[in-house]
């Protein structure tokens, strides 16, 4: 559930719409900050994050890891991932597919080198993966928070999918941290993540609890 004090109002009312509104202004503002930054800013930024990924993995040990297709500017993270898997053989890596209009994503395996299609969005999928449900999702976000709320694209496909898994994956938030904001204007359907990972750091989601202590 978003925090207490975020603003939340149904969909069709006037309040509703300027939340909306505003969303979409600090959703469309984020992507073209994104993709304007720079390849070497990208370079060394993404460097640092993959360094920060390394050491929060070791410590929360992933057996099946989901990514997704870098996208508008998103962190790429397919050779970091080809990496990862190559470090263990009992490793798994997946991507999400979209199965269908307002349905929750599934997760199909990857693995360098395999054969790729695209979905209706254009986005690279595995032709032939198996379906798999990972226990951790690396997470784009296009602005998030300190709570853990994201903005992703609007279609609300990860809040669905993150809604439905049993047992719930680890969520880790990875973006740059040009992306952060002081608030998303999380909704009642809004699902934080657990983990920010950004080249400035790793941070637990105030969002979440903290069990380690």
């Amino acid at each position: 559930m978003p925090p207490e004090n975020s603003t939340v109002n149904t969909p069709n009312s006037p309040a509703g719409r300027d939340i909306a509104a505003l969303r979409k202004a600090l959703r469309q503002a984020a992507i073209a900050a994104r993709e304007t930054l720079p390849a070497t800013a990208r370079a060394e930024r993404s460097a640092r994050i993959e360094i920060h990924l390394d050491a929060l993995l070791e410590t929360l040990a992933p057996r099946t890891l989901a990514f997704c297709w870098p996208w508008r500017g998103e962190v790429d993270l397919v050779a970091w991932t080809g990496r990862w898997l190559a470090a263990d053989p009992l490793r798994q890596a997946a991507l999400p597919e979209v199965t269908g209009p307002a349905q929750p994503m599934r997760f199909r395996r990857w693995q360098p080198g395999d054969a790729m299609a695209t979905d209706h969005h254009g986005i690279p999928v595995p032709a032939h993966g198996a379906w798999v449900e990972p226990d951790m999702i690396l997470v784009p976000l296009n602005a998030f928070d300190a709570a853990g709320y994201r903005l992703g694209y609007g279609g609300g496909y990860f809040d669905r999918t993150l809604a439905a898994l049993d047992p719930a994956p680890l969520c880790i938030g990875v973006a740059f941290e040009l992306a952060r904001t002081e608030t998303t204007h999380p909704q009642p359907h809004d699902q934080p993540m657990d983990w920010i990972v950004t080249e400035a750091g790793s941070f637990r989601a105030a969002a979440r609890p903290d069990f380690s202590g």
